[in-house]
């Protein structure tokens, strides 16, 4: 039995020292995979989270260049507006300025008053559309008539009855004219 007992003993202690490694490795792998796991689903978070606030920066970016062009836009459509219902006025003036006048000093007056709104005009970029012998343009021509016999080439412009204006680029009120034939 003394055999019996050595081989059993044996056998029991490698069984008992291999089952706490195995149990040993085991855990740590385990606990190695749980870690591993753990750090894929971190990644996968701050993955998510970074495209988030790359696309909320973006979003951001678009919005803030968006209302600042929104924002011009605005002044430029309420500059013209404002200057278009001037525009008539302007147009009296200078039709008053061209009648006769007895009283000298009172045509001067009106014509410094006429100056400073032209340099008004100036500031705010409005410009006349320059049309008595230009090529008829319909983007800034508006034709109300044709006349023959004049000392114009055909197809440009004779007469104007009311001038046009832009500001910058941007057309205010087209210039009524008639065309050549």
């Amino acid at each position: 039995m003394n055999k019996k007992n050595k081989n059993e003993e044996k056998i029991e202690e490698t069984t008992e020292e291999n089952i706490p490694e195995t149990s040993d490795e085991d855990d740590a792998v385990a606990e190695y995979n749980d870690t591993a796991t753990e750090i894929a689903s971190l990644e996968d978070a701050l993955n998510d989270a970074n495209n988030k606030y790359i696309r909320l920066f973006a979003e951001y970016d678009n919005y803030r260049k968006r209302t600042a062009k929104e924002k011009t836009e605005t002044y430029g459509n309420a500059t013209a507006k404002c200057i278009e219902e001037l525009l008539p006025v302007i147009d009296s003036f200078e039709r008053s300025l061209e009648a006769e006048c007895a009283d000298e000093n009172f045509k001067n007056g009106m014509s410094m008053i006429f100056g400073q709104l032209k340099n008004f005009l100036n500031k705010m970029n409005v410009t006349a559309i320059e049309a008595l012998g230009a090529e008829f343009d319909p983007n800034v021509h508006n034709a109300i008539s044709q006349q023959d016999g004049t000392d114009y080439e055909s197809n440009h412009v004779c007469k104007v009855f009311q001038k046009g204006y832009k500001i910058g680029d941007k057309l205010i009120r087209p210039a009524m004219v008639a065309v050549a034939v």
